[in-house]
């Protein structure tokens, strides 16, 4: 079998892995809960590649994370839930449908009338789901193995809260509640209450950090985090953004003090923590220069 442009291989590859005699006995073995944290690392090894722009290794990343979308509906597939063509058609679908102003008869939109629209084409979407797990639900043929699969009824509860995935990294997960949240008013609408309301957290935390309260000193952390998340929001800043951005100027001046220790044949890990953060203030006096 050849290399090829044409996403046809890349499906016929993936198909062939999975043949139970003849393929690979570890993609044979492996089940739609076994390949998400492999899925989890590609996207982050995608938007790692992007903040490098590292262009090849990007390329790279992107072919990866388009094999698990193979993965899974390939999976999919040999218990007929849907195929990989479903998938393509489901998303050409939908982006044809949520831009009627590019696809259809629709007037650009203006800012008033969008929201109606963007309302009217979730509904569409929402009940094109529900029948199509009702189609499910009364497949005859369906197999043995699709059991699982198979809802007794329509995924996720009425609360406004329950149309935001739970399992999306914390601080992602913080800020959609929250906009959803906000969506009804349930929101500050400037920041100092919100720099208030950390301080007060702040506080409940110190004080529970005194104590041997594991759990209560994990649940008052976790307000400061979610304060914070808010925080960020009003400002309209992204928070993982952010932090991702604190990490990578931590790393860059730790490389600095390594660097710095070996010059003088030195480890860092011989030396105690007042030449170490002797280091560290070089690394960032350095930093602040090039930054000037």
């Amino acid at each position: 079998m050849q290399p090829s442009r044409d996403i046809a291989r890349l499906v016929e590859i993936m198909a062939a892995l999975r043949q139970p005699e003849t393929g690979c006995p570890w993609d044979v073995e492996q089940n739609f809960d076994s390949i998400v944290p492999y899925t989890i690392e590609e996207t982050y090894e995608v938007v790692d590649a992007i903040e490098r722009r590292d262009a090849p290794d990007l390329r790279e990343e992107l072919g990866d994370l388009l094999l698990q979308v193979v993965y899974y509906a390939q999976m999919a597939s040999e218990i007929g839930l849907f195929t990989f063509d479903d998938v393509v058609e489901g998303i050409t679908a939908k982006m044809i449908r949520r831009h009627p102003h590019v696809f259809g008869d629709v007037e650009p939109r203006s800012a008033r009338s969008a929201k109606g629209q963007w309302e009217r084409i979730k509904a569409e979407e929402k009940r094109e789901r529900r029948e199509a797990r009702e189609r499910m639900r009364s497949a005859a043929d369906a197999p043995a193995e699709a059991g699982e699969w198979m809802p007794a009824t329509d995924a996720g509860g009425s609360g406004l809260l329950d149309a935001v995935p739970g399992a999306l990294p914390a601080l992602m997960l913080s800020r959609k509640i929250q906009e959803k949240a906000a969506t009804v008013g349930f929101d500050w609408t400037e920041p100092g209450p919100i720099l208030a309301k950390l301080r007060e957290e702040t506080g409940e935390f110190e004080s529970a950090a005194a104590t041997d309260d594991r759990d209560a000193q994990e649940a008052e952390l976790g307000d400061i985090l979610f304060t914070v998340v808010n925080l960020a929001r009003r400002h309209e800043i992204d928070p993982d953004a952010a932090l991702r951005r604190t990490v990578a100027k931590f790393r860059a001046r730790f490389a600095a003090m390594e660097a710095r220790a070996a010059a003088d044949g030195r480890s860092l890990a011989d030396m105690d923590l007042e030449d170490q953060e002797s280091l560290w203030q070089q690394a960032k006096g350095a930093e602040n220069r090039s930054a000037e």
